[in-house]
C-alpha cells in the first residue's frame, strides 16, 4: 500500500492550503485516515483523522482545519484556512486498522506559514 501527501508549499499567516493523501488501495470502514505533522524539534502529533463518518481533530486545529473522504474516494484531504506560523510542518497522512494491523504512512508534504 502506498500513500502519496501533496498539496504542502509556503502561505501567508492566515491563509488556505488543501492537501491531498491518495492511497494505491481502497479505503474501508475498518480504515482510520489520519493527518499527522512535525515541527522542527517537535514529536509527530495527530492532525485530524475520520473513518467512515466520524472525524476527530486536535484542539489546535479545531474549527480551522477540515478533514475530508469523497464517497468512495482513495483520496483524503484536509483543508486548512486562517494558518499560523505554528502550523509550520511536515504533514503526513496514514492509513491504518486495528482490526488488520494495517499501518501505512505517506511520504509527508512540506507545509509553511510565513507571519
Amino acid at each position: 500500500v502506498q500513500l502519496q501527501a501533496s498539496g504542502g508549499g509556503l502561505v501567508q499567516a492566515g491563509g488556505s492550503l488543501r492537501l491531498s493523501c491518495t492511497v494505491s488501495r481502497s479505503i474501508f470502514s475498518i480504515h482510520t485516515m489520519g493527518w499527522y505533522r512535525q515541527a522542527a524539534g517537535k514529536q509527530r502529533e495527530l492532525v485530524a483523522s475520520i473513518q467512515k463518518d466520524t472525524t476527530s481533530y486536535a484542539d489546535s486545529v479545531k474549527g480551522r482545519f477540515t478533514i475530508s473522504r469523497p464517497y468512495d474516494s482513495k483520496v483524503v484531504y484536509l483543508e486548512m484556512s486562517n494558518l499560523k506560523p505554528e502550523d509550520t510542518a511536515v504533514y503526513y497522512c496514514r492509513m491504518s486498522s486495528s482490526d488488520t494491523g494495517d499501518d501505512h504512512w505517506g511520504q509527508g508534504t512540506l507545509v509553511t506559514v510565513s507571519s
